[in-house]
């Protein structure tokens, strides 16, 4: 499970270091994608085998799982930890999610996401906005 906040600066060739408590979850890989919002999801190479497998099981027409397919496996990049635990976010990921220079790391369960810290504010912000009136409605039931 992953969980917290972390911040970091990316180096001069796109590199940003992981947080150290989870660093062993990736040494068989790190798969880089585009997350639905504008950040860079990182999942172990086993979460995303196990999300590939529960897509491509999904009972979605012919089409529609191609357009799927597309968006979701045509912008990840596999790639591996260097020595000093960094990974190297490729130019169009890094473009996707406006990152510059500033970075947070946020543990999301499954998953890392690595938004630039601009846009993780405003994210941050809106999410435990919306965080407590999604609580208020389960409450409710």
């Amino acid at each position: 499970m992953f969980f917290g906040e972390f911040a970091y600066k990316i180096d001069e060739k796109g590199r940003v270091p992981l947080p150290p408590k989870f660093r062993d979850f990736f040494k068989d890989g790190i798969v880089l994608a585009t997350g639905q919002e504008k950040c860079i999801v990182a999942r172990t190479a086993a979460e995303w085998k196990r999300v590939a497998e529960e897509l491509t099981s999904s009972p979605l027409p012919p089409s529609k799982m191609r357009i799927l397919q597309r968006a979701i496996f045509a912008s990840a990049f596999s790639t591996r930890l260097d020595a000093q635990c960094r990974a190297a976010l490729p130019a169009p990921l890094r473009d996707y999610a406006c990152i510059t220079d500033d970075v947070v790391i946020a543990g999301t369960n499954n998953s890392l996401e690595i938004w630039s810290k601009d846009l993780w504010e405003e994210e941050k912000a809106s999410s435990q906005e919306q965080a407590w009136q999604i609580i208020e409605s389960l409450e409710k039931r």
